[in-house]
């Protein structure tokens, strides 16, 4: 569960995707076609919050894998949606069958003019509008066991017991070995398999980042007692490994080799090592989590069937479920298998028969047999099993696609290997009668072969309110339209979202297109689902949910509402909509996600916790001082960062506009003001159109390259001269120690890239913030290290009696002026007069933080 203070693949293509691979100019194959892409290369503005999630090598390795999908149904779709977004090389799709208006349920790339046409070709020239950089292929025709050597990892979603172990066998054996994935979707029951290999390696098990400590003390004992600095608890647990580094005194530990821990406690631990010989500690030393690769040995699926080993849980109030559903499943092949089709919904004697067959299978397995067999969930297995339900798939869609990557790139732990899952609450609470259940001819009856068409009626009448479009709000607005929520005359879903698309939003919130860039959202993604569903009854409105427009939505809409579904970004925007539904007792859908995690709560009114109920507590706020010249935490380095951004590139601008728009009642308000704050605001103005004024590109890089050397050279130089390293306090206790660590400075250099790219991005801000136009030139390093080396930079000069804030305490480190009225008086001035040398109509360009790598 997140915290809501936080919400939020190697191979050639085009020559080895397939041997039948054809030029251009030649005909197609009758079983065999394909759409090419450009060649794929890691778009930074598409893939921003995807490089931050799995990092750059994760990536090179997904965007080198070629990926096949068997099946187009609806869970099909869904993966092979996620795929072309997360942004494989290749997706292959291959299917038989034709498009029937049962499939509108679940796909929502089918309409239905597509009804008779082949699934995959259906689907593939929507897909490719996902991302253009996928090759998209498909095969109609047989697929042999031999065409899978082509991929690096393979999915089916509908295909027989038998040729999924016959496939599996071949996965298994290849070399290398070929991630095999079994996924299937039967009503409200879902299933998936993974098979990598006889040895696959994890790279990275959780994918997050190795969680380190600062040392406070070390003991010289067997076993060796280590305490941390106390201001933030450790996140080790017992048997990780560690390594220590920058240790004075026990040096002996800083020598890279890994150590293991036990007795993990929030601020201690103990190290399994004698360490009575060792030096004392003296003070400083990082302790730094390891995480090694891990090793996992799948069986294969003939040989997983019988012995399946532990099953994933996903509720643990159903600890009985999976091995009866793991019966289930081979009951129903068996059913198919010996019946060609599948039990028809509300028979009782197709369920008598799955139920006997899966008695029969049961029997066959002596010892691990299961004692009882829960008939009556084995009748919703049974009655509803041909349907591909729309929120199933896209729940199974998501996890598939997921163990997709993870096949392809070594990261996060795979699913090892069966996992089953079922939603038979969702279900009526009174039994469905025969005919509720049959079909009506229309895209809904899948799903009211398990629901029931008196539940299918309500819903096409149902008023919801849904508030954010993004990444959420696209998935959500799919699954409505699909489900026929709110498709009557009398349902209506009204979407809500101020925010416009950004190329960024491209790779997750697929309901947008690279033209849609600029406009509004909702507007955007409510037409894309009334393309998908034409019956759609829905409004799409640009308004910010809050107390300002209450007058839109006032009491009148909100007593309307049936429930309300929030696909929200921020924690005050949650507050207020539960704050609503919890006064006009309406349901509400809460989620999120935050990179590869995610959270959600639904909210009855008097049956469950609403979502205000419970906050938690406030994040503790860093000391000013420790944020500015101690910092010794990510956190405290990204606060540090965010705020310079803040305030050179989007307060201080606003504030030259500010005094440009109305030059004299801005000095009216400084001298009312008259304090430390406005003199230091001023300051800020005069230093910006005066001495770090940009009217050229090079001016910009002149600007970032002095901005690089006073923030991580010369500042430090400052502070180490303040305080050297052998400064003492006044209590006679060495000034660097734990949490404080002794910095030293950078020195400059085109040849490191990091650097070069800090000036670059930084110059372009600074750029966009006056006007500047941008040159092609600097996408060429050569040339952009060239103007870096033009930058004429002085030489350091410490300077005297600095006072450096060390007080933990202090709130601001902006010092106070004898005499801040006369300071003031002086600068207004000379802003007034630097006024005039400006060209008539000059304004800057605030520049926004983006938004952090969430998405709700």
């Amino acid at each position: 569960m997140l915290t809501r203070k936080r919400e939020e693949l190697a191979g050639e293509v085009v020559h080895d995707l397939h041997k039948k691979t054809r030029a251009d100019d030649e005909p197609a194959d009758d079983n065999h076609t394909m759409t090419t892409g450009r060649a794929p290369e890691i778009d930074e503005d598409l893939h921003s919050r995807q490089l931050a999630v799995y990092g750059r090598e994760t990536m090179k390795r997904l965007f080198a894998s070629n990926v096949l999908v068997s099946g187009l149904n609806g869970l099909g779709a869904e993966i092979a949606k996620n795929l072309v977004l997360a942004g494989v090389k290749s997706v292959t799709l291959h299917d038989d069958d034709n498009v029937e208006l049962w499939d509108l349920s679940s796909n929502f790339f089918l309409t239905e003019k597509d009804v008779g046409q082949n699934r995959a070709q259906t689907c593939v020239q929507k897909l490719q509008e996902l991302n253009n950089a996928v090759i998209i292929s498909t095969i109609t025709g047989d697929l042999t066991k031999e065409q899978l050597s082509n991929f690096q990892a393979v999915v089916f979603t509908d295909i027989s017991l038998e040729k999924a172990v016959e496939f599996d066998s071949y996965c298994h054996n290849h070399q290398p070995p070929i991630a095999f994935i079994k996924s299937e979707i039967r009503g409200l029951f879902g299933s998936v398999f993974c098979d990598f290999g006889p040895e696959f390696t994890v790279l990275d098990v959780d994918g997050e980042e190795p969680h380190t400590g600062i040392v406070a003390s070390i003991s010289n004992d067997n076993p060796a007692l280590v305490s941390c600095v106390d201001d933030e608890r450790l996140e080790f647990q017992d048997g990780d490994l560690v390594v220590f580094s920058e240790v004075h005194g026990m040096s002996e530990l800083n020598d890279g080799k890994p150590r293991k821990i036990k007795n993990a406690r929030p601020y201690s631990f103990t190290l399994e090592e004698d360490t009575t010989s060792y030096g004392t500690y003296v003070r400083g030393g990082i302790v730094t989590q390891v995480k090694p690769p891990k090793v996992l040995k799948f069986k294969t699926l003939k040989d997983a069937i019988k012995e399946p080993g532990e099953f994933l849980m996903s509720d643990f109030s159903k600890f009985d479920r999976p091995p009866l559903l793991h019966l289930a499943f081979q009951a129903l092949d068996k059913f198919r298998n010996d019946l060609r089709r599948f039990p028809i919904a509300g028979s009782s004697d197709d369920v008598q028969t799955l139920i006997d067959f899966a008695i029969s299978i049961n029997e066959s397995l002596g010892d691990s047999k299961l004692e009882e067999l829960d008939k009556k969930l084995l009748h919703h297995f049974a009655s509803g099993s041909r349907a591909v339900l729309n929120p199933m798939a896209a729940t199974f869609g998501g996890i598939v696609g997921q163990e997709v990557v993870k096949a392809c790139s070594g990261k996060f732990h795979p699913l090892y290997q069966f996992f089953y899952f079922d939603s038979v609450e969702s279900l009526p609470v009174e039994p469905l009668e025969p005919a509720e259940l049959k079909p009506e001819n229309t895209r809904y009856d899948a799903q009211i072969s398990v629901f029931g068409s008196n539940l299918q009626k309500k819903l096409e009448q149902a008023k919801i309110f849904m508030v954010g479009s993004g990444a959420l709000g696209c998935e959500f607005l799919k699954n409505l339209a699909l489900m026929g929520i709110s498709c009557n005359q009398n349902g209506k879903l009204t979407v809500t979202d101020d925010d416009v698309i950004e190329k960024s939003n491209l790779s997750r919130q697929f309901l947008f297109r690279d033209w849609n860039i600029g406009q509004p959202k909702s507007t955007v993604a409510a037409t894309a689902a009334m393309a998908i569903n034409p019956k759609l009854h829905v409004e799409a409105l640009q308004n910010r949910a809050s107390p300002e427009t209450e007058n839109v939505f006032n009491d009148a809409f909100w007593e309307s509402l049936d429930a309300v579904v929030n696909a929200l970004d921020n924690v005050t925007a949650r507050m207020y909509i539960d704050s609503r539904c919890v006064y006009f007792q309406k349901p509400l859908l809460e989620s999120g996600t935050l990179g590869a995690k995610c959270n959600t709560q639904m909210v009855i009114p008097h049956l469950t916790e609403n979502y205000g109920a419970s906050r938690d507590p406030p994040e503790k706020q860093a000391p000013m001082c420790t944020v500015h010249s101690f910092p010794h935490n990510i956190d405290h380095c990204l606060t540090w960062a965010r705020s310079e951004f803040e305030g050179l590139l989007e307060k201080t601008p606003t504030e030259v506009n500010a005094f440009l728009s109305n030059p004299g009642g801005y000095a009216t308000a400084a001298r009312t003001a008259g304090d430390a704050q406005a003199r230091d605001q001023l300051e800020r103005v005069i230093e910006c159109l005066e001495r770090e004024k940009c009217e050229t590109f090079q001016d910009c890089i002149t600007w970032a390259r002095l901005k690089f050397e006073d923030y991580f050279s010369n500042r430090v130089k400052q502070l180490t001269y303040t305080f050297p390293e052998d400064a003492m306090t006044s209590s006679g206790a060495p000034f660097w120690s734990a949490p404080k660590r002794f910095p030293r400075p950078l020195e400059f250099s085109t040849s490191d890239p990091s650097q070069l790219n800090f000036i670059l991005a930084a110059a372009i801000l600074r750029a966009e913030t006056f006007g500047i136009p941008i040159p092609d030139w600097v996408k060429n390093p050569a040339k952009m290290a060239e103007a870096v080396d033009k930058v004429i930079v002085p030489d350091f000069q410490p300077k005297q009696g600095v006072k450096i804030v060390t007080d933990e305490k202090a709130t601001s480190l902006s010092s106070a002026s004898v005499d801040d009225a006369a300071v003031i008086e002086e600068l207004i001035a000379k802003l007034e007069a630097i006024s005039k040398t400006l060209q008539p109509g000059f304004q800057m360009k605030p520049i926004q933080f983006e938004k952090p790598t969430m998405h709700l």
